[in-house]
This record gives structure tokens, C-alpha cells and sequence, in this order.
């Protein structure tokens, strides 16, 4: 076990040397321009995407569009799934001028699997013309399954967790060390913001996340020696029904952007405060109060290079009152993106309340064209569990991870990304065609 998980730090050290050396080459001319030394620039050295980069050494130049659209197929294979067929992309567009006008973009995904398993969502954030309004919207539709391992950055504290690997947050080996359920989910979160200043908003939003057909695989309660689950065990403790639970509520929030681009932005700030409530006369299985807080942030290294840049992104969610229902509590990967802790299977890390931050270091690789980029990055997980007396940062589990980035359009920075990415007793490969925030 110890052997593996040092290949992996081995394999890991070697991408990042290979990459910062490379970008150690391309740098001098950026420690050059900050010490005041005359560099010669190639007239022709702007940023580039794909379409460019092939057409050779005379780019052509075209008017920007105000639409881009990119479809990818989505395939994987792995036991608790079989074999996982579909279609996932994003689009991009402009509601308004660009002068005035932030950038929308929607992501959407639909899957199937050999084992009657149907995935659906779209994510989506949407400016209309001016940045009056900001609209942010989650909707997702699952008939699926997926392992749990009980709340608490320490959990599973009884049981011996294999080496995972994952693809896209899916795990690609057998979840013995876990405890698989199997579920329908609906999910209808969808926020509307109105522009009160430059960059701030205010908003109120509708939030539905509804679980049923849940079935607790390993849980045996008709012969003895029973085998209960976190799931079980969590449901009954707080009175929820195992089979069938809802939360369902409002929020109020409060955003700041001052992102120059929310798809791969290069500079600028995001903040979002959400607090919700759930009462039962929404529809909710119990009452409860959650606050949500996310930051992000880009700090450019460079005036030439506006990829070469810093990226921070920390979030939150507590439960502020009254109790949730296990599965509608945070978990790692359950973000709008779903794209915090690469390196670790989604759900991984459970709990009341929990917090995730990243620092990721962005930069080209190519330093004329800039087409070619990569990314180094580590993040941190805490999670509570209050039934067992677990704080937060009792437990922090940390991961850490390389990546690639092809600019496939300069004009909405459309980058295809390949990450790989490793935790603690974890690892995972990603590919998508957005930044991971």
C-alpha cells in the first residue's frame, strides 16, 4: 500500500519538474520585464488558441463570435457503473455587448450506463445584457449509485481504505472499503441576482434536492451479526426515513464579481454568500438553516502574459440550525461545478459542516503562442462529524496534482484540461473543458 502511494508521489515529483522546467525557460523573460531589462518580443507573440496554432505561422485573424459551443464524449468503465456512455460539453455566449456584458456559460452532461444508471444536469451562469441580472442555476437528474464512507474527515475510522483511483470523480476500482447506495435525485437549485452597485448583487433563490428509491446495500438487518450503515445509523439517530427524504427552501444572497471572465478568468474576485432556509412547510423532511461562502481569486504574475497567474478558491457550507438528511449534506465534489477535490473520489468527505480551499499556479508553456499552458495545484479538505465529537480541522486531508491546458478558443478561453491529481490514498485523472474554477 505504502509502495503504491510513493509511485505516485514519485510519478507526480517528476510532472512537476519536468513542467516547472520548462517554465523556469519561459520565465527569465518575465523576471527580465520585472528588473527592467529590454526583451525582444515577437510581434506575432499573442495569445493563440488550437484553430490558430494549426494553421501555422500566419494566424487568421476573425471576428469574435458571440456563441461558441464544444461537445465531448464522456466513456468510462468501472464496477459500479459498467460501462458509462454519453455526451458532456459547455457553451458560452454573450447577452449583450462585451464591453458591457460578462460572458454566460452553461454545462451540461447526459450519461448512461449498462447498468440502467442515467445521469443528467446543467449547470449554468447567465448574464443578462448589462450584468443586470446574474442567474445561477444547478439542475441534475440521477438514477444512480455511488459509495459513502460515513462523516468526518477521518472516516472510514474502522476499516482500511484501498488505494482509489478515479475518473472524473468516479471511482474506477471495486468499493469494498466503502458503503455503496443506490438512489433517484433530482435536484432544482436555481438563484436570481439583481446588480445593486459595480460588481455587487443581491438575490433570492429557490433550492429543491429530493432523494428517493435510496436502498443501503451493505446494510443486513434480517440476520445476525447485523452490518449497519453511516446512512443508517445517521437516519436514525435524527428520524429521517431511509428510503425517501427532501430539503427544500429559499435562500438570500449576496454576490461579488469582479472576474474579468467566470469560464478562465485572469484576474478579478468572486465572492458568494448564500444563507438558506428549509421549513417543513416547504416540503422539507425537517427545518434547517445553512450558510454557504465561497471566495475566489486571480492574481496575475505578469503584464505580458495574462495566463501567467495565481488562482485561489476557498468554500464553506455550515449547518447553522436544526438537521439535514445525510445524503443533502456537503460533501467534497457536491459544489455547482462539482470540481473541488481533484484527487479524491466524489463524496469522499462528508459532513455538517466543511470547508475546501486550492491554490492552483497557472501558465503557458509555450511562451510565443501560449496555446499549450499547465497548471500546479494542491488543496485542502475538513470535515465534521458531530455525533462522534469531530470538529473541524481535526482532520485535514490534503491533495495535490499537475495538469495540462490546450486553448482551444481565445476568445471565450475555452481550455481543454487534463489534470492528474493525488490525495491520500487516492488518486484521480479529470478532462473537461473548463477550468476547475
Amino acid at each position: 500500500m505504502h509502495q503504491i502511494l510513493q509511485d505516485n508521489i514519485k510519478m507526480l515529483f517528476v510532472a512537476a519538474t519536468l513542467i516547472l522546467s520548462t517554465l523556469l525557460q519561459n520565465s527569465v523573460a518575465f523576471g527580465q520585464e520585472a528588473e527592467g531589462v529590454t526583451v525582444e518580443y515577437r510581434n506575432d507573440c499573442t495569445q493563440q488558441d488550437l484553430g490558430d496554432f494549426l494553421r501555422g505561422d500566419q494566424p487568421r485573424e476573425r471576428a469574435p463570435r458571440k456563441t461558441m459551443l464544444l461537445v465531448m464524449p464522456n466513456i468510462s468503465s468501472n464496477p459500479a457503473n459498467g460501462l458509462l456512455y454519453g455526451i458532456a460539453g459547455s457553451t458560452g455566449f454573450y447577452l449583450g455587448s462585451k464591453e458591457s456584458t460578462h460572458v454566460s456559460a452553461i454545462g451540461f452532461n447526459v450519461a448512461y450506463t449498462t447498468k440502467n444508471q442515467f445521469l443528467s444536469f446543467a449547470k449554468s451562469n447567465i448574464y443578462t445584457r448589462g450584468d443586470r441580472f446574474f442567474l445561477q442555476g444547478d439542475w441534475r437528474y440521477y438514477i444512480y449509485n455511488a459509495p459513502t464512507w460515513g462523516l468526518g474527515t477521518n472516516a472510514p475510522d474502522s476499516i482500511e481504505v484501498s488505494d482509489n483511483l478515479n475518473w472524473q470523480g468516479a471511482g474506477l476500482g471495486e468499493t469494498e472499503d466503502g458503503f455503496p447506495m443506490s438512489f433517484n435525485y433530482l435536484k432544482f437549485h436555481e438563484i436570481l441576482n439583481y446588480k445593486v452597485a459595480e460588481s455587487k448583487y443581491i438575490g433570492i433563490g429557490y433550492h429543491l434536492d429530493w432523494y428517493n428509491k435510496i436502498e443501503d446495500e451493505k446494510l443486513q438487518l434480517e440476520t445476525e451479526p447485523y452490518e449497519l450503515t453511516p446512512h443508517y445509523i445517521y437516519s436514525e439517530l435524527y428520524g429521517f426515513d431511509e428510503t425517501e427524504y427532501i430539503l427544500s427552501g429559499v435562500s438570500l444572497n449576496l454576490v461579488y464579481d469582479s472576474r474579468d471572465n467566470l469560464m478562465n478568468p485572469y484576474k478579478g474576485s468572486y465572492v458568494n454568500i448564500n444563507c438558506r432556509v428549509n421549513p417543513g412547510f416547504l416540503g422539507s423532511s425537517s427545518n434547517s438553516t445553512t450558510l454557504w461562502l465561497e471566495y475566489r481569486t486571480f492574481l496575475p504574475l505578469s503584464t505580458k502574459t495574462p495566463r501567467h497567474l495565481l488562482g485561489f478558491w476557498f468554500l464553506s457550507n455550515f449547518m447553522v440550525s436544526g438537521r439535514l438528511p445525510y445524503m443533502t449534506l456537503m460533501a467534497l465534489g457536491e459544489d455547482q461545478r462539482s470540481r473541488s477535490g481533484r484527487g479524491y473520489i466524489a463524496g469522499r468527505f462528508r459532513g455538517e459542516n466543511l470547508m475546501y480551499g486550492e491554490a492552483e499556479y497557472r501558465f503557458p508553456i509555450l511562451s510565443c503562442s501560449k496555446t499549450l499552458g499547465g497548471v500546479i495545484f494542491v488543496n485542502a479538505t475538513t470535515a465534521s462529524n458531530n455525533s462522534r465529537g469531530v470538529s473541524l480541522f481535526d482532520y485535514v486531508k490534503p491533495g495535490a496534482g499537475v495538469g495540462l491546458r490546450l486553448m482551444l478558443n481565445k476568445h471565450f478561453r475555452t481550455n481543454i484540461t487534463i489534470d492528474f491529481a493525488i490525495g491520500a490514498k487516492s488518486k484521480g485523472f479529470y478532462l473537461s473543458g473548463t477550468e476547475t474554477f
